[in-house]
């Protein structure tokens, strides 16, 4: 009975190549971004298309966390693909066809092998809307409130922010970060139309920071909270001494920077 030996391992691996995908989506159909046991989210469905196209198992990390409901105009993720090089334009046309229409992928773009969409990113904007009227074409992406705020007292306490490092007031409990500091570059109130809409820039963010900070900004606007009172509840680094968290349907994630050239 003739043999053959069995085919030589020189030990040869194929090259891995890293992707970021430049990607944006409407957060109400989803548990949040992060893949969760038997709950739809957004990393898990790109995951389960990109699997799809390219036949191999595909995992994407992002740049961050949104929670359920929340929406992102400007998010980033990568993932790495060892079977060749992928025509990003056309993986790019591929993907906008087989997900849902509340994901758009905008971009896919090789990057180093070492770029990772989360911790190369330096800083994240956010933005937060509200009204005090119906609206009803921008159901699901913005929240009512039931007063006309003061924007200016809200743009004071806004300033007064930047004063600070340490949210633990504005945090939510229980999570495994090792520190509550942020570095905070913006933080200012606007009205456009029949929104106001609070803009915040950090070069991170807290659980659940943005809409507790907006909930209790809001305090401030209806008169409920003063300025000294707010400066109180950041110094005593206690969630219960901050006001109430916003809903998610009016936040969106709105920009995020890295400090190589813009992909």
């Amino acid at each position: 009975m003739q043999t053959t030996s069995p085919p030589k391992d020189d030990g040869f691996q194929p090259m891995k190549q890293r992707y970021f995908i430049h990607l944006a989506y409407h957060g109400a159909n989803y548990c949040g971004w992060q893949t969760q046991p038997n709950l739809p989210t957004v990393q898990q469905t790109i995951e389960q298309a990109l699997s799809t196209l390219l036949r191999q198992p595909i995992a994407i990390v992002g740049c961050g966390r949104t929670d359920t409901g929340v929406h992102a105009s400007d998010f980033y993720a990568h993932f790495d693909y060892d079977a060749g090089a992928i025509d990003c334009q056309q993986l790019t046309f591929k993907l906008n066809s087989f997900l849902p229409p509340d994901i758009a992928i905008f971009d896919i773009i090789p990057v180093a092998a070492n770029a990772h969409a989360r911790f190369d990113a330096t800083a994240r904007t956010y933005q937060y809307h509200v009204s005090d009227r119906r609206l009803p074409f921008r159901q699901g992406l913005y929240s009512r409130i039931y007063f006309t705020p003061d924007i200016d007292q809200m743009n004071e306490a806004a300033h007064l922010l930047m004063d600070y490092e340490d949210f633990t007031s504005f945090a939510k409990l229980h999570t495994q970060v090792k520190t509550n500091i942020c570095h905070l570059t913006m933080a200012q109130w606007d009205k456009a139309d029949d929104e106001w809409i609070f803009t915040i820039r950090s070069n991170r963010f807290l659980r659940n920071m943005v809409r507790s900070v907006t909930g209790t900004l809001l305090d401030v606007g209806r008169g409920k909270l003063s300025l000294k009172g707010l400066r109180e509840i950041v110094e005593r680094k206690d969630r219960c001494a901050a006001g109430v968290s916003m809903p998610p349907q009016g936040l969106f994630l709105t920009k995020v920077e890295y400090p190589f050239q813009k992909i």
